[in-house]
């Protein structure tokens, strides 16, 4: 049955792109007659030869232009024929004018260089921003660089994506000790997490101020928070897509980090050199990190136990690449994620992630193709002990394999690809004797465009996403809108439908949750029907619309705002109201998370600001009652400031404020005496002794109290040499020590808080 399914899909598959190609074909051909040519190129970093990507790429004297995507690649398309100079521009670099000549026939991809500008000349900065807001849909996506992540309060000296994150519009933090990331509604599971292509389950680490992701590696982070499009599937909330950058193709190079809380040693270089002219480079990346958290806190944070702050980990990553000389690219990477935290007298819980793959880039000659693909496998497995509830183990293996393949006419752009997808998961609960073991695989194809209409930017796309498990296709349209009324005004709206077959095995009701095992729903129907509508898969669904505004009110400012609705009109949960072995362990809900926020930032010179606010609202309907989730946060506000001054802008001040209204709880309605059962019929009932019995109030009545916190940082640049820089800093995290509730004992009604004020020292050294 699985056979035949997936032979019927890949039928599907065939024919579809066998039409494609022959539409690519006659578009080909038909612009060989024509009198126009275009301009195909790439566009590095001369210093270590890393694309620069969202550059500005001007034809002097015409309109014609385009952006780099983030592979550094531009083309310009329609040209007429003739001898022309291109201008090319990008913050922080020299400007480069170079000549080209525009054939009616397809020329080669070229390749440009620009040069570091160590001077800054007034009026002279060029930004790609607002240029990239005019000319790409971009709703519900935030694009972050490590520039823009150095500019927070690096918590312990280390600026990390987790911290950033926590900024970003409709997105909840849970906890700075085992938090989790919610973002607009969506539960962790729901979000789905690439690195290079890779499907990664946990990126955060149990001390949730950092994740598995060394800043130093990255070339951009996209989050999605909604209304994603066709290219991403197999999630029903939003999407962080990881780019880690290629190591130094022109020389050895490297950084050494210590701080407080953490130690790093980042190392990368050319094997092959990467020259000017037509040339093969092959270079590495290679990062490791680690924790010792837990032995220094012994002496500097006075209040810790004498175990000191249980939080260990240690990350390693590592990249090979190889560059032709037409801009042709193999990526090999690999990495190894490791996390353990010991409570004492509670539990000790650990996890193990590792993976690997490759991923490639590839420009066919006298095309204007692009394509890319990902062949890729990740392991993640984890494990908690508890005092009380025994042992639970969780593990998820996948094996990915994506195909990308984007058509480059002028303005518009065409994009279809596929994806493979196997999973295995292996979940044990000692307790209850519960094991389930699964394989499921899953196939994506995906079809969209993206039409350029003088004002108006429309890219409609479709997936279909099919579960053999379930034996289910999802057809998933997908839609995103631009209308910039005026240079500085755009409207702008996106939408779709989403599935997904993976779940968390874990309650919604636990506001503390360092276990988040992974099952697949199950491949029976759950239920008969839900909300009246007959029920035909288990598999999860929702249905995304989001509206915005963006705005430049001035040149150095912009204003998002954004209302968005999700309505996850299938979920599977643990299944609350079981009682009896014969009842089923799952059950369907329903929910809906809406809301909005506004996004405001201002960036003059040296000196950046960013707002932040987001009002939001999460519910569920089990069938029985409609309940707050335990991370509807109503309010979240993050205020940020960065001021850089001195020579060279030497020294750099950061500083960040976070409000959040207090988290829903389930309240403790009393204790009773309760009786163990039974286990024979030669058992005396007065011999049993009492446990105590806690009885619980309404799902979620409750409310904590509000959440705020103030982190700070100064840092100071000693420029050794134009390659060497050392760097000092010294910070402060929850700088007014303000004792933010993080958990509450049932029983004792003891009270365990966030972490207090945690001063940190840091110094680097790159080279």
């Amino acid at each position: 049955m699985m056979s035949l399914f997936f032979m019927i899909i890949l039928k599907f598959m065939v024919a579809k792109c066998k039409y494609l190609l022959s539409l690519l074909l006659l578009l080909n051909i038909s612009g060989a007659f024509s009198q126009t040519g275009s301009i195909k190129g790439m566009v590095f970093d001369e210093s270590n030869g890393e694309a620069i990507g969202f550059a500005t790429v001007l034809v002097k004297g015409t309109t014609f232009g385009a952006i780099t995507d983030e592979n550094g690649i531009f083309s310009i398309d329609k040209i007429p024929v003739g001898d022309y100079e291109i201008r090319i521009s990008y913050l922080g670099y020299d400007s480069l004018v170079a000549p080209v000549s525009v054939s009616a026939t397809n020329a080669p991809v070229q390749k440009y260089y620009l040069h570091n500008l160590f001077i800054e000349l007034e009026g002279a900065e060029i930004s790609a921003e607002k240029i990239i807001s005019q000319t790409e849909t971009r709703v519900s996506v935030v694009n972050i660089t490590p520039k823009q992540i150095l500019r927070l309060p690096s918590i312990g000296g280390v600026p990390d994506l987790a911290q950033y994150l926590q900024v970003l519009p409709g997105v909840i933090f849970t906890g700075d000790q085992g938090g989790q990331l919610y973002i607009r509604g969506g539960t962790p599971i729901q979000n789905k997490v690439l690195l290079d292509g890779l499907v990664v389950y946990n990126p955060f680490h149990s001390i949730g101020l950092f994740s598995v992701f060394d800043t130093d590696i990255l070339k951009n982070v996209q989050v999605y928070t909604a209304g994603f499009g066709a290219e991403y599937g197999g999630r029903i909330s939003s999407i962080m897509d990881v780019k880690t950058r290629e190591g130094n193709k022109k020389r050895f190079s490297g950084k050494v980090d210590v701080s407080t809380f953490s130690g790093k040693v980042l190392l990368e270089g050319p094997f092959l050199k990467q020259k000017e002219t037509k040339s093969t480079s092959i270079s590495f990346l290679l990062s490791l990190r680690g924790s010792y958290l837990e032995q220094t806190s012994k002496w500097f944070y006075k209040y810790a136990d004498k175990n000191g702050l249980p939080y260990n980990y240690l990350d390693g990553y590592g990249k090979m690449s190889i560059e032709t000389g037409n801009g042709n690219k193999v990526n090999l990477f690999g990495f190894s994620f490791n996390d353990r935290v010991r409570y004492p007298d509670i539990a000790t819980f650990q996890w193990n992630a590792w993976g690997g793959g490759t991923s490639f880039l590839f420009l066919p000659y006298n095309s204007k193709m692009i394509m890319e693909g990902t062949i890729a496998i990740s392991s993640y497995k984890m494990n908690l002990e508890e005092e009380i509830t025994s042992e639970r183990n969780s593990s998820i293996n996948t094996l990915n394999i994506g195909m990308d393949f984007s058509y480059l006419a002028g303005k518009n752009t065409l994009s279809y690809g596929l994806e493979v997808l196997g999973t295995w998961t292996d979940y044990t609960f000692t307790r209850f004797a519960i094991r389930q073991y699964n394989f499921n695989s899953e196939l994506g194809l995906y079809l969209k465009f993206k039409w350029t209409l003088k004002k108006v930017l429309i890219e409609p796309g479709f997936r279909l996403q099919a579960f053999a498990s379930q034996s289910f296709v999802s057809p998933e349209p997908r839609l995103a809108i631009k209308y910039n009324i005026t240079d500085d005004v755009r409207l702008k709206f996106s939408g779709g439908l989403y599935a997904q077959n993976i779940m968390g095995a874990t309650s919604d009701q636990d506001v503390v949750n360092l276990f988040y095992g992974f099952l697949t729903v199950p491949e029976s129907v759950v239920q008969d029907s839900l909300k009246g509508r007959v029920v035909k898969n288990s598999v999860q669904k929702a249905q995304h619309a989001v509206i915005g505004l963006e705005w430049d009110p001035i040149k150095s400012m912009t204003i998002n705002i954004e209302g968005y609705i999700k309505n996850f009109s299938q979920l599977t949960n643990v299944n609350r109201y079981m009682i009896f072995n014969t009842d089923n362990e799952f059950i369907l809900e329903s929910g809906i998370a809406y809301g909005g926020d506004i996004n405001a930032k201002w960036e003059y010179k040296h000196f950046y600001f960013s707002a932040v606010y987001s009002l939001n609202w999460v519910t569920r309907n089990d069938g029985v009652i409609v309940y707050r989730t335990h991370f509807d946060r109503r309010h979240n506000l993050n205020l940020l400031a960065s001021y850089s001054f001195g020579k060279r802008n030497c020294w750099q001040i950061d500083v960040r404020w976070n409000y959040g209204s207090g988290f829903p709880f389930t309240k403790t309605k009393g204790f009773y005496p309760q009786l163990s059962y039974i286990q024979s019929v030669s058992g005396e009932i007065i011999r049993i002794n009492e446990d105590l019995g806690v009885a619980l109030d309404s799902i979620n009545k409750g409310q904590l109290p509000d959440y705020h916190r103030l982190d700070i940082n100064i840092k100071r640049k000693f420029f050794i040499s134009e390659t060497c820089i050392m760097e000092v800093g010294i910070g402060a995290t929850n700088a007014y020590n303000y004792q933010n509730i993080f958990y509450v004992n049932r029983v004792t009604a003891d009270k365990i808080y966030q972490l207090p004020i945690l001063w940190s020292v840091n110094a680097n050294i790159s080279f």
